[in-house]
């Protein structure tokens, strides 16, 4: 397995300043301090904070859209991939890394509103791209916000359902973008 390259090395010991110590403390004397490097060496690849969070968003948004690059042209395929790529099949808690990154990330975009600009960006894509599903906007809409509400919930703690509602709703939302598609 190749060794990860510096800028990557850098992103995860950000990534892992957040999940330790807060978006507060995400700090680029942190990040280096973490990643064992000088400050100048961070700042070659990541001159300032901003640049930092936004390539910590960009990689994110990154491997979510390589997890929807794989749809197929059916209608609701792209809906389906977006589902399947946020939900996992079945109930877990949110501990995962790529989770525990997500909310990080959340906290220290928050802290910089700024760094909330490429986020909306691809969100503006994903749903463009949901819009031209082949199925009713309007439905793909409403189940992309129900998924994304969900997300959200899963990430925060907010009263996740249990393992069988979990699977329960997972499978209404593929039921209903099964609706949508032979409408």
């Amino acid at each position: 397995m190749p060794r990860p390259s510096s800028k990557e090395r850098l992103l995860d010991a950000a990534a892992e300043v957040l999940l330790s110590e807060g978006a507060e403390a995400l700090t680029l004397e942190a990040v280096a301090r973490q990643a064992g490097v000088s400050k100048g060496g961070l700042f070659y690849h990541f001159p300032t904070k901003q640049a930092l969070v936004a390539a910590m968003v960009d990689r994110l948004t990154t491997a979510f859209d390589r997890a929807l690059a794989e749809t197929g042209a059916e209608p609701g395929d792209f809906l389906r991939a977006y589902l399947d790529a946020t939900i996992p099949e079945r109930h877990t808690a949110a501990t995962a890394p790529a989770d525990r990154v997500a909310v990080a990330l959340l906290a220290a975009v928050l802290v910089d509103p700024a760094g909330l600009a490429p986020l909306r960006e691809r969100f503006a894509a994903w749903q463009a791209r949901l819009t031209d599903d082949g199925i009713d906007p309007a439905a793909a809409t409403a189940i992309r916000l129900a998924i994304d509400g969900w997300w959200a919930v899963r990430l925060l703690g907010l009263g996740e359902p249990d393992a069988a509602l979990h699977e329960r709703t997972r499978s209404y939302l593929r039921e209903a973008i099964g609706r949508a598609a032979r409408h």
